[in-house]
């Protein structure tokens, strides 16, 4: 009969415990298990590509390679890590010969590594290493900003990333991509989408969840991108979310309805966007309250002196587009709240409509806007209209994804209207 190395093993154990029993010597533990034995020092097993001490610098460019030596024993497990405890990822080829590492490795930084082996009889063997990268001669760091700032916010603020220098590479974006993690507690599905070559944004499949934690933070830092290109230190982000907080302004019923966790809590009567003028369709993300804000015809190319034009001291405004667009108190337009729509853009409502509305919201909150006339929110440049896009055309923005990101630059946004009413 044929017996396994495990079985050959404790056939052996067995043998020597009688031998040696007379001495009170054994060299298996006492249940005779291979596996409940004291690994043995490996180094005679393995081979590393990596110089192991502080002697010399291992080539961040080159991954780390482990391989078995000799045909008595075979690999079956391996960590690595660097200083701040960031794991490598690698392959452990079927047959235990050889691991390699298949993300890339930092430079200048110091590895700790713990490869796991197994003798032809099924003894485990160990060995710890340690290795530390070099640094280039020449090179530049990339820094990355996480926004918006910490704090609590509504169910539909995005995670941004900000990039210190333009990255267009696809391969570059992908190293990018894979080191910048968004995590949240409770769990959802989410991705990164590129805004432009210095953008990115973050959003989950649907809005986040209510009272969720959402931590954004990097493992970027020493990661080649390109040539001569590394990754910098970036400052994690931690951000919380309050309240599911949605109003729907229907323009063509001249009313807001404001909905909390899903549960309607008022409704509004207000005037949008006349014609020429109509207020954009679709979802915009709360981005500010201002309580004092100054309107002005000439800053959204009305002339002054024309039938069009004004210079209106504006309250309780909370601004939902970077060109102007808000929902504020109108107290001149009270008598066509609720029945028609005389505005410039902006949604109108009584000025103690507006003051609850001002103190209800917060940023991150949503205001979606259906049945106008008007031209459909940008997805990006004009504010947070990430939730314009669909699930799937979201991630084709996404480099890991294999998509390209399509919409104006932040630069584009000087060219939009400060301000409409």
């Amino acid at each position: 009969m044929n017996h396994s190395p495990r079985n050959r093993t404790v056939v052996s154990c067995t043998l020597l415990v009688i031998a040696l029993g007379a001495a009170g010597l054994t060299a298996c533990t006492s249940d005779g298990h291979p596996l409940s034995a004291k690994p043995y020092d490996a180094a005679g097993q393995i081979a590393f590509n990596a110089p192991v001490g502080d002697s010399k610098k291992a080539d961040p460019d080159k991954p780390l390679e482990i391989t078995a030596s000799g045909s008595d024993g075979r690999i079956t497990d391996v960590t690595a890590t660097d200083a701040s405890g960031r794991y490598v990822a690698g392959e452990l080829a079927a047959d235990g010969s050889r691991w390699h590492s298949t993300s890339p490795l930092a430079a200048g930084s110091r590895y700790t590594v713990r490869v796991s082996t197994e003798d032809e009889d099924g003894a485990p063997g160990r060995k710890d290493i340690t290795f530390t990268t070099s640094v280039p001669k020449t090179k530049k760091e990339l820094g990355v900003a996480f926004g918006p700032e910490a704090g609590t916010y509504g169910v539909g603020q995005p995670v941004t990333a900000t990039l210190s220098a333009p990255v267009k590479d696809k391969a570059a974006r992908t190293v990018i991509e894979r080191a910048l993690k968004v995590d949240s507690k409770p769990v959802v599905e989410g991705a990164w989408h590129w805004v432009d070559d210095k953008t990115l944004h973050y959003r989950p499949k649907e809005y986040w969840p209510t009272h969720a934690t959402i931590t954004a933070h990097s493992n970027l830092k020493g990661v080649k991108v390109a040539e001569r290109l590394w990754g910098g230190d970036v400052k994690p982000l931690k951000l919380t979310t309050g309240d599911s907080l949605i109003a729907v302004t229907d323009a063509a019923a001249h009313s807001m309805t404001v909905f909390r966790n899903g549960k309607e809590i008022n409704q509004i009567p207000v005037t949008t966007g006349k014609a020429g003028f109509e207020t954009r369709n679709g979802v915009k993300v709360v981005l500010g309250k201002e309580y004092f804000v100054r309107m002005r015809g000439t800053t959204v190319g009305i002339a002054e002196g024309s039938s069009d034009s004004y210079d209106l001291p504006v309250y309780y405004a909370t601004r939902v587009t970077w060109s102007g667009e808000y929902v504020h108190a109108a107290p001149w337009s009270v008598g066509s709240q609720g029945s028609a729509n005389v505005s410039h853009g902006c949604t109108g409502m009584s000025t103690s409509n507006a003051e609850w509305f001002f103190d209800t919201v917060r940023e991150g909150d949503i205001v979606k806007v259906v049945n106008s006339n008007g031209d459909n929110m940008d997805p990006f440049g004009n504010g947070y209209g990430d939730w314009n896009l669909d699930w799937k055309n979201w991630r084709t923005g996404s480099a890991l994804m294999a998509g390209t990101p399509d919409g104006p630059s932040p630069a584009d946004r000087a060219k939009l209207r400060p301000e409409t009413v």
